[in-house]
């Protein structure tokens, strides 16, 4: 695309975010329909499957980059938007009551866990990078073989800890809503509730093929327009590129708080961005050499920023700020603050 004009290349930018954020709120809908009907969040490689669903866009440009030898975007992309993908919780935080923050309304401690399993495999991400390329198993950096271990080990450890008794808590005040979506809301309906099931997958197999199509597209894109206007690549994954591969996770937010699905809208966020860092191990598949240590200090800034604002969220969580301030909670505030701080900074990171 490097022959496209700026004028061209922004629009085929614009239809790729459109069509990743269209296609994904199908994705969504046909996922928690199929989940619902095959029962698919109930095994260990039915939750493996519903995660990979949830992140195409981010299997996309991860691919799509590797493949084009822009490292530092695909690195970027995952670990660095981590901190930009954690902050869709401020914007539902600011749609879900006007008297209470989201981290009051949730209730629950299982964020928590979900939050410090973010924190796991982030920290091993920030250890990868340490390591010299010429460590590798089979061209692959053990940290991003930790990453996919720790990753399927929590999430065995969380699914088990949500049907545990002694982890149903009601804190006074709280309203968490379903605790996954199997369960009917009594206001909502079930998506494609009167639709056969083969026309179910016909639509998610459409939608994961547009959703991988307009993350390919923004990639290609996104990093002609940023070389020419001189954006560090890490930082453009980190900011532009992650904003837009979250679109969908924004509208399902938003759409989960409005019904009342505090603990749920959460619950995406932090489950996107534990999984999402699994994804190292394609990259270094496909690059044919472990990607982490040469994501460089940027990156590495990012993915800090992104644990602090995370364990900001858990923290509230526990210690239940009850007032909002402009629609927002204490804790978004204070992750805004954090967020914004962390970019500017990044200007004394060593490149």
């Amino acid at each position: 695309m490097s022959g496209l004009s700026s004028l061209i290349l922004f629009a085929i930018f614009a239809v790729g975010a459109a069509a990743t954020w269209v296609a994904g709120v199908y994705l969504s809908k046909t996922t928690d329909a199929l989940d619902d009907r095959l029962h698919l969040g109930e095994a260990l490689g039915g939750m493996i499957l519903l995660a990979v669903a949830g992140s195409l866009p981010e299997a996309a440009i991860t691919v799509s980059a590797v493949l084009q030898h822009h490292i530092d975007i695909a690195a970027g992309n995952l670990a660095g938007g981590i901190a930009m993908q954690t902050m869709v919780l401020a914007i539902c935080d600011a749609v879900a009551s006007r008297k209470h923050p989201l981290s009051y309304l949730v209730g629950s401690l299982i964020p928590v866990l979900e939050a410090g399993l973010v924190v796991c495999v982030v920290a091993l991400v920030l250890m990868g990078t340490l390591l010299p390329s010429s460590v590798n198993l089979a061209g692959m950096s053990p940290a991003s073989i930790a990453i996919v271990v720790v990753w399927v080990g929590g999430v065995w450890v969380l699914n088990r800890v949500r049907k545990s008794p002694m982890w149903q808590i009601v804190m006074p005040g709280s309203k968490p809503g379903r605790p996954h979506r199997r369960v009917p809301h009594p206001q909502a309906g079930r998506p494609y509730a009167h639709v056969s099931t083969l026309r179910v997958e016909l639509v998610f197999l459409a939608a994961c093929l547009v959703t991988l199509a307009g993350g390919v597209a923004l990639q290609m894109s996104g990093s002609a327009l940023a070389g020419r206007a001189g954006i560090n690549g890490v930082v453009f994954g980190a900011t532009v590129l992650a904003l837009v591969s979250a679109l969908p996770e924004i509208s399902s937010g938003i759409a989960a708080v409005r019904l009342g699905d505090n603990q749920l809208a959460m619950a995406d966020v932090f489950g996107g961005n534990s999984f999402q860092v699994c994804l190292f191990v394609v990259a270094d598949l496909l690059a044919g050499k472990p990607v982490l240590p040469a994501s460089g200090a940027v990156n590495a800034w990012l993915a800090g920023v992104g644990i602090l604002i995370t364990m900001v969220y858990a923290v509230a969580v526990v210690i239940r700020p009850q007032r909002c301030v402009a629609r927002l909670g204490i804790d978004s505030i204070v992750a805004s603050a954090f967020f914004i701080v962390g970019l500017l900074a990044i200007y004394y990171v060593p490149h």
